[in-house]
């Protein structure tokens, strides 16, 4: 591998740190950029190369948002729900029909793009819905949790951007506390996820490790920019990266092969 391409998935790694502490998707950034620089590359051998940078990332970008939002620390109460549930969904990674998946997702992202576009409030509040009692607030926290954790592991474009939306939804918070939420569950489905490409052989260690340091960097300035510039700047984000992933999405399903599994 020349110095110029371990330059370029360098800088390319650290962008998709800052994307995904900001609002998640950073994978859709470096899995492509792995395969197109390292065409002799697997699918599952670049997932597993993200996952390894991801996962130091997302880490220190929790870290950082959860002294910001200290409730953030109650969704470890989730993690092995996380954890099974993308290590469950890498396990059927191979088996996802991509063509029929994309179609789904690029569907969604715009219907969220027309819903946040359409309602500038929604992720600025503090206040939980005064419409729904505890336990439906615990069951659908479930529920998000264990659907977006099996489609991380098994797809994942988008991943943190969907449990942002989720737990702005559920809880009735801020973009800041629901990416903090988002970071403490993203961890550990990344980390089931690196399980079970480590498992099956498919993890590139030494160029995982490399690129998790610029990942990190990107990571720590995207974390300190969420909570230098609001609630306000996430929204602004979310709608930038909801355009260009479905923009991506699009290419892959109409024009391009594209890879998936980047949460």
């Amino acid at each position: 591998m020349s110095a110029t391409v371990i330059s370029v998935l360098l800088i390319g790694s650290l962008a998709a740190g800052w994307v995904d502490a900001v609002v998640g998707g950073g994978g859709l950034i470096l899995i492509p950029l792995v395969m197109i620089l390292n065409p002799g590359m697997s699918n599952a051998q670049a997932l597993g190369v993200n996952k390894v940078a991801a996962i130091f990332g997302t880490a220190s970008s929790a870290a950082v948002l959860v002294r910001k939002a200290p409730s953030a620390t109650k969704a470890l109460r989730y993690a092995p729900l996380a954890l099974a549930g993308s290590a469950g969904g890498a396990m059927i990674a191979s088996s996802v029909d991509k063509q029929i998946m994309r179609p789904v997702i690029i569907v969604l992202l715009v219907a969220v793009g027309l819903f946040i576009l359409f309602r500038p409030s929604f992720g600025q509040g503090s206040a939980a819905p005064a419409t729904r009692t505890g336990s439906q607030t615990l069951l659908g926290l479930l529920a998000l949790v264990a659907a977006v954790s099996v489609y991380d592991g098994a797809f994942g474009p988008g991943t943190g951007l969907f449990l942002i939306l989720g737990f702005t939804s559920l809880l009735g918070r801020d973009f800041i506390t629901s990416a903090a939420w988002a970071k403490v569950i993203n961890v550990f489905t990344n980390l089931g996820a690196l399980v079970t490409f480590a498992l099956q052989g498919e993890v590139l260690w030494l160029l995982g490790l490399g690129l998790a340091v610029t990942n990190v960097i990107g990571a720590q300035i995207g974390a300190r920019m969420v909570i230098g510039r609001g609630a306000g700047f996430v929204r602004v984000v979310i709608l930038v990266v909801v355009v260009a992933m479905s923009a991506k999405l699009g290419y892959d399903q109409f024009i391009g092969t594209g890879v998936g599994g980047a949460g």
